[in-house]
């Protein structure tokens, strides 16, 4: 599984954990705290349908049997203060074989594609790709109200950061640009990380 820069909750689960298991071993009283920021935007995975939704939209683009060369796009969602997970399978068609939750194959690859539930965006270099067209194809609404199954509160919207930056735009433009960190929020404002270690190739 793909590892990230700054990010996640598995990387403060990391640190952390090893002295809150129980473990009969003796905790080492010189590991080091996890970083400020780090924990600051460190945030639980949602539980149920409305956090975990499938892929369930169009294959976006031309579908073809091979993955081919691919430029690799980091996107985080945030809602209600959890985190919301973009589903492995997005731009494939089924029959899919996976392992460990990552798809090795699948019948075809569209434009964009996930393989394992990360957050990496894969997409066809040449297909000027957004946001929008990312949604789509996972099957969840996109708009400057709503993000995938949850509303803006009345009084705001979503809000969408690009390399830790504040978009300007509408949350549906965001281009899927080569090794982007997208995060996508609504609700409880999440500290949004600047950047993601991509893996080689993409």
């Amino acid at each position: 599984m793909m590892r990230r820069s700054l990010t996640c909750c598995a990387a403060v689960a990391a640190l952390i954990l090893p002295t809150a298991c129980g473990s009969t071993q003796r905790a080492a009283t010189d590991t080091p705290a996890p970083p400020a920021a780090l924990v600051a935007q460190a945030r639980p995975i949602g539980r149920g349908p409305r956090f975990q939704p499938p892929a369930r939209g169009p294959v976006p683009g031309a579908c073809r049997p091979t993955l081919g060369p691919r430029d690799g796009v980091h996107v985080e969602v945030f809602a209600a203060n959890r985190v919301v997970i973009l589903p492995a399978g997005i731009g494939t068609k089924p029959p899919r074989t996976t392992t460990a939750g990552r798809i090795t194959s699948a019948r075809c690859y569209g434009d964009l594609v996930t393989l394992d539930p990360t957050g990496l965006v894969l997409v066809r270099p040449g297909t000027h790709a957004t946001t929008q067209d990312l949604f789509r194809a996972w099957g969840e609404p996109l708009s400057n109200r709503r993000l995938a199954s949850f509303e803006a509160p009345a009084d705001g919207q979503v809000a969408v950061f690009v390399d830790g930056r504040l978009w300007p735009g509408t949350p549906q433009n965001v281009p899927l640009s080569r090794h982007a960190e997208i995060v996508l929020e609504v609700g409880p404002h999440v500290p949004p990380h600047h950047a993601y270690t991509f893996p080689p190739g993409v």
